[in-house]
């Protein structure tokens, strides 16, 4: 059984690793002068994070094991909206 914390916390961990993708998304197009194929960048920046924290969370046996597994998991989401924002900004 995945020990659940209160709706509270996870619902702030989901937040702040939104918020945390967002700014990876940033810090690696300013970073990464390259040119890298799409799909890979797609598959590193989904597959990594929701890969572990999925992992997180379904091994978890504490509580915080499941909030930092959720906090994980939500990392991808805001970093590839930030990456695709940023291509559409700067390609038109």
């Amino acid at each position: 059984m995945i020990p659940l914390p209160r709706a509270w916390w996870l619902t702030s961990a989901m937040l702040i690793g939104v918020a945390v993708g967002f700014m990876a998304g940033i810090a690696a197009t300013m970073v990464v002068t390259a040119p890298i194929r799409p799909d890979v960048v797609i598959g590193l920046v989904v597959a990594v994070p929701s890969s572990i924290g999925l992992l997180l969370v379904l091994c978890s046996g504490r509580r915080w094991i499941t909030t930092f597994g959720v906090f994980v998991l939500s990392i991808a989401p805001g970093w590839l909206g930030m990456l695709v924002a940023m291509q559409a900004v700067s390609l038109g």
